[in-house]
C-alpha cells in the first residue's frame, strides 16, 4: 500500500504557524496557498500554543525537559512496580487457597 502523508520540517511548521499569527489571512487561505491541509494548520497551532519550544519534535517523539524525562521514568517504573504488584498479589491468592 503506498503512504501518500507528506511531511513538513520543524522549521515549516514553526513558520507556517506564526505566518498564520501574524498575518492576515484566514487558517483556511493559509493552508491552501501553502497547499496543506487546513486540520495540518489548526492542529500545529494548537501544538504550538500548548508546547512552544518543545513542538514538532519530528519522527513522533516529544521534546522534553530534563523535568518532563524523569517524570516519564518514574511513571513508568510506577507502571511497571504495579504489574509486579498485581502479580504477586494473584500469585498470594492462588497458593494461599486451601485444596478440596
Amino acid at each position: 500500500m503506498d503512504d501518500d502523508r507528506r511531511t513538513y520540517s520543524e522549521q515549516f511548521k514553526r513558520e507556517t504557524v506564526e505566518l498564520s499569527f501574524n498575518s492576515e489571512k484566514t487558517c483556511k487561505e493559509i493552508a491552501e496557498d501553502l497547499g496543506l491541509s487546513y486540520h495540518n494548520l489548526i492542529r500545529w497551532r494548537k501544538e504550538y500554543r500548548d508546547n512552544n519550544d518543545l513542538a514538532f519534535p519530528g519522527q513522533g517523539k516529544q521534546k522534553l525537559s530534563p523535568e518532563q524525562e524523569e517524570i516519564k521514568k518514574l511513571k513508568e517504573e510506577l507502571r511497571i512496580a504495579k504489574q509486579e504488584r498485581d502479580i504477586l498479589k494473584k500469585a498470594v491468592g492462588i497458593f494461599s487457597k486451601k485444596p478440596r
